[in-house]
């Protein structure tokens, strides 16, 4: 386990800011509590994710990631990267590659539904009324979608 990052810089994809609620178990090696914990993502990327924990999780275990939003809950797998204890906070910040596109995907689509979410909200503060998650996201597509799709592919 690194206790801190003198590695060098490893990334191959853009990172950018990005926090939403997960829970996470890992699957094998590394983790002697058989239990989900909670945690948030702190940023994201085409290739994986980074989320601060209070346990340290072995590099090179596989771990199960459950990102709810509102009555749906994502599933995907990924492998520990690298485990490092942040000065600033004493978490651990654990790094998750994606394994599968299909994964990446999904995070992808979890992020995009957060973003509308949040502009939903946004337009009714500006608007002082309600609008559907509908209405939302047709309004945040046809905005913000290419945009969106830029930092991804």
């Amino acid at each position: 386990m690194n206790k801190n990052n003198t590695g060098g810089e490893r990334r191959r994809f853009i990172r950018h800011p990005m926090c939403f609620p997960l829970k996470y178990k890992v699957l094998k090696r590394g983790f002697s509590k058989k239990r989900e914990d909670y945690s948030s993502t702190k940023n994201i990327s085409r290739g994986g994710l980074l989320f601060p924990s209070r346990y340290a999780v072995e590099p090179g275990s596989l771990i199960l990631l459950k990102m709810p939003f509102q009555d749906k809950i994502f599933k995907v797998r990924g492998k520990v990267l690298h485990c490092n204890i942040s000065q600033d906070t004493n978490l651990y910040e654990i790094g998750v590659s994606f394994q599968r596109y299909s994964d990446a995907f999904k995070v992808r689509l979890v992020e995009q539904l957060y973003l509308i979410s949040e502009y939903r909200d946004l337009r009714a503060m500006q608007t002082g009324k309600d609008i559907s998650l509908q209405e939302a996201s047709r309004e945040w597509i046809s905005r913000y979608s290419k945009r969106f799709q830029r930092l991804y592919w």
